[in-house]
């Protein structure tokens, strides 16, 4: 993903499961005040992997864009202090 930002997800409705469009992305947890570290993960050649902070399962769609996620509303967007 040379020369693209990497999307960042939140799991605020507590799912078990996310679909994205991405194989390398950063996991927060819930939004910012009650974030976890914000990591950073690579599925490689796997289609599914763990965020070792929340447990949230996300599993990789090929049919979503970057900015796309099933369950929907799971794209984590920054706001400025």
């Amino acid at each position: 993903m040379a020369g693209h930002a990497i999307p960042h997800f939140q799991n605020d409705a507590g799912h078990a499961a996310i679909e994205i469009g991405v194989k390398e992305f950063m996991c927060v947890g819930a939004n910012p005040p009650q974030d976890h570290p914000h990591v950073f993960l690579d599925m490689g050649d796997d289609s599914e992997k763990v965020c070792p902070y929340c447990s949230t399962l996300f599993r990789y769609n090929p049919a979503l864009k970057a900015t796309e996620t099933k369950p929907e509303g799971a794209v984590y967007h920054h706001q400025a202090a």
